[in-house]
């Protein structure tokens, strides 16, 4: 039995992105009032920027302990993987967003570049303890592939 698909919520999607760009513009705006420009722009700036807009947004969209972030925009439970949006309208593009990592990497990048222009000494400190988690959690997954591995071979009969 086929399935209706539901249409797209168009208007929350317009409405979303609408949001976003005026929440860049008032960073901005607050920005030049307060006349605080970007401390660094170099290639380490971007790769702990990237670090911790990884690790962020995975926590948001995937990790348990946000699950209370995801719970009223998705269906069953928020734990987990595998949470479905919720809902028609705002409620469900809200859900789609939530639960895409990537899609939620591009707000949490603009609120933490946002952070270091408006309060450079917090938003530093937030996203070189987000880069320093991400960069955690990549060692974390090597050191466990890599015993994994090596328990494989030394129990494997030559």
């Amino acid at each position: 039995m086929a399935t209706l698909r539901q249409r797209p919520p168009y208007e929350a999607y317009a409405g979303i992105t609408g949001t976003f760009l005026a929440g860049l513009g008032a960073a901005g705006a607050l920005a030049r009032v307060l006349k605080r420009e970007p401390q660094s722009r170099s290639a380490l700036d971007l790769a702990v920027l990237s670090a911790a807009t990884f690790k962020a947004s995975r926590t948001i969209s995937r990790d348990d302990v946000a699950s209370f972030i995801r719970e009223p925009f998705v269906e069953g439970e928020a734990v987990g993987d595998h949470a479905d949006p919720a809902g028609e309208g705002l409620r469900r593009a809200i859900g789609e967003l939530i639960t895409c990592s990537r899609c939620t990497g591009t707000w949490v990048a603009a609120g933490l570049t946002s952070t270091q222009i408006v309060a450079p000494r917090f938003g530093r400190i937030l996203t070189w303890a987000l880069a320093a988690a991400a960069a955690s959690d990549w060692l974390q997954a090597g050191f466990t592939a890599l015993t994994s591995k090596a328990n494989t071979l030394t129990e494997s009969p030559d």
